[in-house]
């Protein structure tokens, strides 16, 4: 159950984060948002607020910002339908009554001959069995009721497709941008919580019974050489020591500022069907206010490029598609990350983010970055690609990364249960 709760948990702000952040900038551009959702699927707590439906949704499979002329409108008003209209104050009309008229007894009803709900706001029409054209200017927060369903109408000027290139390019970027953001801002929270690490190969903890207690090490040494190499950060001393399982050395270590000389002999260690060497000794930290927000940009700029890194390897076939993992395989993994403590399961939660990011911001159909390909076309070519041909686009890569998630998924059942 603490697994079950710490991934729920886990994938919900990763998710939250990256919606909230393409809701924020489609509002600040006053694009009207229709909808944020978390998770795909049947509804299972809704609310709404500003404009914006908010929805829990059942399949936790990612989220969504549906923003008015992303997708074709619901409703079109077409010459010949019978609607009945509502008015506020001000005289205009609020409400559009397109069916079940019989329930708003109030509702004028006319016969439509033209309306343009995109740019004059206007309604033109006729009374039952009168002759006179009648015109109605339209409140632009209008909606239209639909089966007792209200639908806020969208005027072209709270469409996405209004809106400048570089308004639309941020709305798409902010939300790939916001799970940077995050890593970020969990970095600094590790940072605080157990310091920066120490660059310098320098000894924290010391595991009991294991070949460093054995060879007499002692927290706070630093490791200077071994077998005469020198050795100047941890990354190079633990790649040594991993290097060289069951293998006698000598390590050249700084104590009190004296130097001092060791022999230790690594563990070998199964991991992976290949054995490493390992003595047991933890990395140092130091508490610097400075450092913990260094900290926090330093890493994820690592991890980003570590992780794009290994996607250019998987486009180069030096990576397979079988090293992938799903969200049974992200499960399993958190599970064995929860085990190891807080600490562990914030720096799994900072990697998600990032790799969240990174993967929306590749630039594939459906995707953040797909979209934001497109929107780089238009900038270059001074004119927007036919919204019907960029659709078909992203709903057949939409198609291929369900395949894709099945395919990774299926090979994450296999590993893990066949």
């Amino acid at each position: 159950m603490t697994t079950v709760i710490a991934f729920i948990l886990m994938f919900g702000v990763l998710v939250f984060v990256h919606e909230w952040g393409h809701l924020i900038f489609a509002k600040r551009a006053g694009m009207l948002a229709r909808e944020f959702a978390i998770g795909f699927g049947p509804k299972i707590f809704a609310f709404t607020r500003n404009e914006t439906l908010y929805t829990i949704r059942l399949l936790p499979v990612g989220g969504y910002v549906r923003v008015a002329g992303e997708d074709p409108e619901i409703i079109e008003l077409k010459a010949g339908h019978h609607v009945g209209l509502e008015f506020n104050e001000q005289g205009k009309v609020n409400k559009i009554i397109v069916n079940n008229k019989s329930k708003h007894p109030n509702a004028r009803v006319i016969e439509v001959e033209k309306a343009d709900l995109d740019h004059r706001l206007v309604i033109e029409g006729y009374e039952i069995d009168e002759d006179e054209k009648l015109f109605f200017e339209v409140d632009p927060k209008a909606f239209f009721v639909m089966d007792e369903k209200e639908t806020q109408i969208a005027p072209y000027n709270r469409q996405f497709a209004s809106k400048t290139v570089g308004q639309r390019a941020m709305q798409l970027f902010a939300g790939p941008l916001m799970n940077f953001v995050l890593a970020i801002i969990i970095f600094f929270i590790l940072g605080f919580i157990q310091g920066v690490p120490v660059n310098e190969a320098q000894i924290g903890n010391i595991v009991e019974d294991t070949p460093a207690e054995q060879a007499g090490l002692q927290q706070g040494d630093e490791i200077v050489a071994i077998e005469g190499q020198q050795v100047a950060t941890w990354d190079e001393f633990t790649e040594i020591v991993r290097n060289n399982p069951d293998t006698e050395m000598d390590f050249t270590v700084i104590r009190n500022g004296q130097e001092q000389e060791f022999s230790v002999t690594p563990a070998a260690i199964e991991q992976q069907d290949v054995k490493i060497g390992q003595i047991g000794v933890e990395r140092a930290f130091e508490d610097s206010f400075l450092k913990t927000i260094q900290f926090g940009f330093t890493q994820t700029y690592d991890w980003t490029v570590l992780i794009l890194t290994n996607l250019g390897k998987l486009v180069t076939g030096q990576f397979s598609l079988d090293m992938l993992s799903g969200p049974v395989g992200i499960y399993d993994a958190t599970d064995k990350v929860v085990q190891t403590g807080i600490i562990n399961y914030l720096m799994w939660s900072a990697i998600l983010s990032i790799n969240l990011g990174i993967v929306n911001l590749l630039p594939l159909p459906a995707l953040d970055g797909g979209r934001l390909l497109f929107v780089g076309i238009e900038a270059v070519r001074g004119k927007p690609i036919d919204p019907q041909k960029e659709g078909v686009v992203h709903f057949i890569g939409f198609a291929l990364l369900m395949l894709l998630m099945l395919v990774v998924t299926w090979n994450d059942i296999q590993r893990l249960f066949l």
